[in-house]
């Protein structure tokens, strides 16, 4: 059983698809025994997130700022909520209380949060599992522009090699378990 940490999009304006995504992926954890670390709020794909998560009895913990909880967007449902006085503490917090690191379609902070997980994987402040849950091909030019800078000694082929890119959250899940969790 380990605490998975999803980075997703929080924008309330998404397809559809997305939302599911996260909604079955938040279903996946309870029945295998995992705990939902996540940003705290409530819309969007974060909320689909955690509404599935509690709907299949898995712990959830949201980590969110105040500014965000003034917008009132905080999943209050959440069976702990940690409110922090900004965005760094919070991707703090999120790393810290985090066995591994799921990341789903998003934009900028959502790729902010990967990054950072995966370059203090890099620079060996953690060794925790990072999966990018990519079913539709979202971030096929990301991959391909980072596959590059490898190739050109920006990015080293090591650092690739941390992320596992999968297709489908059994995949993730998996791969997650047979880390060895926590």
């Amino acid at each position: 059983m380990a605490a998975i940490c999803v980075f997703c999009a929080s924008s309330s304006t998404l397809d559809q698809q997305w939302l599911d995504l996260a909604n079955q992926l938040g279903k996946a954890l309870g029945p295998r025994g995992h705990t939902l670390v996540s940003g705290g709020g409530c819309v969007g794909m974060m909320g689909a997130l955690a509404d599935g998560a509690r709907a299949s009895g898995a712990h959830t913990l949201g980590v969110i700022p105040q500014s965000l909880v003034d917008l009132e967007v905080a999943d209050t449902r959440a069976d702990e909520l940690i409110v922090t006085t900004d965005m760094g503490a919070r991707k703090n917090i999120m790393i810290e209380r985090s066995d591994a690191f799921i990341t789903l379609p998003g934009g900028l902070g959502t790729l902010d949060e990967l990054f950072e997980v995966w370059t203090t994987a890099t620079l060996e402040l953690h060794h925790k599992p990072i999966i990018l849950l990519d079913p539709a091909g979202f971030y096929d030019g990301l991959w391909s522009w980072l596959s590059g800078l490898a190739e050109t000694a920006f990015v080293r082929h090591a650092a690739l090699a941390q992320v596992t890119v999968v297709s489908s959250i059994e995949a993730a899940l998996d791969t997650i378990e047979a880390a060895g969790g926590p």
